[in-house]
């Protein structure tokens, strides 16, 4: 994989600052801000010696990252929200894989006419893209993704609805804008990710809906629930692009904890690649699923 800029800053930062789990929750009263940050890093690896089953020795690695920025004062909250994951893999006789590879931006400003309602009127901003590029293994020649290929973006207005109570978070925007943005020339002149050809970016309307909810479901097991849908007006109303963000997090103690995430995709304007014959064939939209198990060493405080 060739060397991303971004990625390598955030990766010295974090493993210099954070070498395990770090969890801080730091309330400013005078500014009304508050903050909370978790990194956190997980390693797995097998190896075999004269295994007669057979089978290749791997080290794989994740690290993932959660930041926040809280501004709450009377009826106006602010919430901004950085979260990253990146993963690899490295099996004997292979080529290093990534296995993940996530950079998401929330930014959601509201205002609610008095201090008892849970409804708010909001802006909200929503960016994501990845770090590195991505391939269709086993062919390491011509990357089917990259930094900023693709990369969205969506900005619009609405209402939500936040349940402190239940760790409960619903926005309705009845006008989002859209962006997509492909900047590896190679792929926007194939017209990948719903661009035309040629083109690096494509700007749609529609209406976005966004929840978050996080729970304790059993004693030190949590589920953390996201989900977003969007539908454009002007191309082909009623067809939801889904993004569903699903983890599982069980605290065995302290130090030890096992994660489980899922994420599952469509997209109406991505068309899936697969190989025939030593050659990428496009096809149309698939639902896309991805699940991640790790097992991570904590520290928190």
């Amino acid at each position: 994989m060739k060397n991303n800029p971004l990625l390598i800053l955030f990766l010295f930062y974090l493993l210099k600052a954070y070498p395990q789990k770090i969890t801080t929750t730091l309330p400013d009263t005078i500014t009304h801000w508050k903050q909370q940050n978790k990194v956190s890093l997980e390693i797995n690896q097998i190896s075999f010696i004269n295994w007669n089953a057979g089978g290749n020795n791997s080290v794989s690695g994740l690290l993932k990252g959660d930041f926040k920025r809280i501004f709450q004062h009377k009826n106006i909250k602010w919430h901004n929200e950085l979260l990253f994951r990146y993963g690899i893999n490295k099996q004997d006789g292979y080529e290093i894989r990534k296995t993940e590879d996530v950079f998401l931006f929330n930014s959601t400003f509201g205002f609610k006419k008095d201090t008892i309602s849970d409804w708010h009127y909001s802006a909200k901003l929503n960016f994501n893209t990845q770090f590195t590029n991505g391939y269709k293994h086993p062919n390491f020649e011509k990357p089917i993704s990259s930094f900023f290929a693709p990369a969205y973006l969506f900005i619009g207005i609405g209402t939500e609805y936040i349940n402190k109570e239940q760790n409960l978070k619903i926005y309705l925007s009845p006008l989002t804008q859209k962006s997509t943005f492909v900047f590896n020339t190679e792929l926007a002149n194939e017209g990948a990710f719903g661009v035309e050809k040629g083109k690096k970016y494509r700007n749609e309307i529609g209406t976005l809906i966004t929840t978050f909810h996080k729970d304790e479901i059993y004693q030190n097991i949590y589920l953390e629930n996201r989900v977003t849908l969007y539908t454009d007006y002007l191309n082909n109303f009623g067809n939801i692009d889904i993004n569903w963000l699903l983890q599982f997090d069980f605290i065995v103690n302290k130090y030890v904890s096992v994660n489980v995430n899922t994420n599952l995709l469509y997209d109406d304007d991505v068309k899936t690649k697969n190989e025939t014959n030593g050659q990428l064939i496009t096809s149309g939209p698939k639902i896309q699923f991805k699940q991640l198990i790790g097992i991570g060493l904590n520290y928190s405080f």
